[in-house]
Parts: structure tokens; C-alpha cells; sequence
């Protein structure tokens, strides 16, 4: 399935649409260039699962967590600065298979066979300066509903 963004705007609303439906244990694979929307649909997403702090992207600490509704948490991981997951890929490991965790992974090359096979998967593209492509994949009775 396709969706076409317009703006940031849109983005998050987007991003929030998909949070509100999450339960816990989902895996979330993000892919795209940099600045293509990633991080600003994770704010979106954060929104949707009741989160109040600000969501920053993890490029530089690698993983942040964040406390969401309903005893839920968000995991972000970006992978984009290391070369080798080393311990990272444990710690992920450990996290995808936690109930009350949404596990966001951008960058995920170098953890592929930590992640499980099911998961939903979103390719950002960026035809212009404001459009965005997301294109989904996997899960797809979860992104029916978006």
C-alpha cells in the first residue's frame, strides 16, 4: 500500500493515525534517505500512542525509549552511524520480543536477521521538497485501517 504526504503536517498525522492502533510488539521497519520523514513520522507515531515527550531521532545515542499509554512503551533505534550492531543487536533482540514494546528500527541493515520476518515495513521516498511517498508493507491488517 501507497500514501502520499504533502507536508510535515500530514506526516505526523499519519505517523499518529498508525500509533493509536498499536497494541504492543509490533516491529516497525524504517527506510529511506536522510531527511526523507522518518524521524518526523516516529514523532507522529508517538502522538498516536499518547506519548508527551518530544521525540528526538536516536542517529547519536543509537536507542531511545519512551513511556506511551496504556503501559506501552516506544523503542526507536537508528543504526544509521555504527558499522557493526555488536551489543546493540542483543539488546534488540531482547526488545522485539517484549509485549508492551512498539519496536521502531530505522537503518536496520545491519540487525536484518534480528528482525522478525513479521513486521511492517515503510519505505519513505522523496520525490520533491515536501512530498513524500511511504510505500508499507507487512502487516498489512494493521495499515488496512490507516
Amino acid at each position: 500500500m501507497k500514501k502520499e504526504v504533502k507536508s510535515e503536517v500530514e506526516m505526523k498525522a499519519l505517523g499518529a493515525r498508525l500509533g493509536a492502533l498499536l497494541q504492543g510488539g509490533e516491529v516497525i521497519e524504517l527506510s529511506g534517505d536522510v531527511g526523507a520523514g522518518k524521524t518526523t513520522f516516529v514523532k507522529g507515531l508517538a502522538v498516536g500512542m499518547a506519548i508527551d515527550e518530544d521525540v528526538q531521532s536516536p542517529s547519536f545515542t543509537v536507542s531511545r525509549v519512551y513511556d506511551a499509554r496504556d503501559g506501552l512503551q516506544l523503542a526507536h533505534y537508528d543504526f544509521y552511524r555504527l558499522q557493526d550492531a555488536g551489543i546493540m543487536a542483543n539488546e534488540l533482540d531482547e526488545v522485539i520480543r517484549d509485549d508492551t514494546i512498539v519496536t521502531v528500527v530505522e537503518w536496520a541493515d545491519i540487525v536484518e536477521g534480528v528482525l522478525p520476518k513479521k513486521r511492517l515495513r515503510i519505505e519513505f521516498a522523496s520525490p520533491s521538497e515536501t512530498d513524500r511517498t511511504l510505500e508499507f508493507s507487512g502487516l498489512e491488517t494493521l495499515t488496512e485501517q490507516l
